[in-house]
């Protein structure tokens, strides 16, 4: 065994993070979204396995996170209400277990579904199941028809973003190992510890596109803003979020960027073009067609191009059928080394 000096294990702790996995410049730089779970062919039997050949495919081909909706129906857009959709969490777990590498997060925890101190918990629970590869995705939440259906309250606009304000002073500091204490308007917590930990601190990422509310969370609690938007919009947002920053003291360096990309990804420009008729007209001017190398070139101009830093494609028509997360895997990691 090859004994290392001082110097080598000082350039090692820098070069990996605390359980060995390698650090990311950034907390996201390539990320695969699975937001739908309904697969022509596949019944139940089998719908995880469809889940954890994506993951671990996604982890086999440059990606270095693979992420997953929290919510309880499916999405307009993706497909009908009824259509299956798994637990986050549970789901993140058991994909844990699946891979060995890549990160695991949600994009994003809808705040209004779990008790905050509980959420810490569970994340950093995800984190020791995984050896340190867990990620907090967190945003308001914003889907009326599950609060309805399962009798979370719903609340207005303000109060839920009151809320996710307060969720993140427990949150934060338990993701730490401090124990966290508010006697809040909607939270309340009493030093609510957080143990077992393997790391530090579990990275935090806000997800939205709005300015005035969500920005400023990000700038003072992220570590990663994931922006969703219509692509036209892109820069100016980046712009407004740097601003947040600089607002606080903060330098804008220090918060990582990632944009969510409807990937309509096909083998040739025919099928590409088939798939992008699937796409809701309020979805387009959020979606990349073409073949893998046709996306990569439109976002290395719009996206790469309006200053961000990461890239997070899901690909909701075909990334089950396998080769394909491969595919859109190479054409995009030489954009994010």
């Amino acid at each position: 065994m090859v004994s290392l000096n001082e110097n080598q294990r000082q350039d090692r702790t820098e070069a990996e993070g605390p359980s060995g996995q390698p650090k990311h410049d950034s907390v996201i730089k390539l990320g695969y979204q699975i937001p739908n779970f309904t697969y022509p062919g596949i019944g139940v039997e089998n719908l995880f396995d469809t889940v954890a050949a994506q993951a671990r495919e996604a982890e086999a081909n440059g990606f270095d996170t693979v992420l997953v909706m929290d919510h309880l129906y499916q999405l307009p857009g993706i497909g009908p209400a009824e259509n299956a959709m798994l637990e986050a969490y549970t789901t993140l777990g058991a994909l844990a277990s699946a891979t060995s590498t890549i990160q695991l997060s949600t994009l994003v925890t809808g705040n209004t579904y779990r008790n905050p101190a509980l959420l810490a918990k569970t994340v950093t629970t995800l984190d020791v199941v995984s050896k340190g590869r867990a990620i907090l995705g967190i945003g308001a939440g914003w889907f009326e028809l599950e609060h309805d259906a399962y009798g979370f309250e719903f609340g207005s606009f303000g109060q839920r973003f009151e809320r996710l304000e307060e969720a993140l002073k427990i949150i934060t500091p338990m993701l730490k190992g401090e124990p966290a204490s508010l006697d809040g308007k909607w939270y309340t917590a009493r030093s609510a510890m957080n143990n077992p930990r393997l790391r530090p601190h579990v990275p935090v990422m806000l997800g939205g596109q709005g300015e005035q509310k969500t920005f400023r969370l990000a700038a003072r609690f992220a570590d990663h803003m994931n922006i969703i938007c219509d692509i036209d919009d892109l820069a100016r947002k980046v712009s407004v979020l740097r601003e947040r920053c600089e607002e606080i003291g903060r330098d804008p360096a220090t918060l990582a960027t990632s944009y969510l990309v409807m990937g309509m990804v096909g083998e040739n420009e025919k099928e590409a073009a088939e798939l992008g008729e699937t796409i809701p007209e309020d979805r387009r001017n959020r979606a990349f067609i073409g073949t893998p190398e046709q996306v990569a070139d439109q976002i290395q101009e719009r996206v790469l191009g309006a200053g961000i830093g990461g890239i997070t494609i899901n690909l909701i028509r075909n990334g089950h059928r396998p080769g394909v997360v491969a595919s859109v895997g190479a054409a995009l990691k030489p954009l994010v080394k």
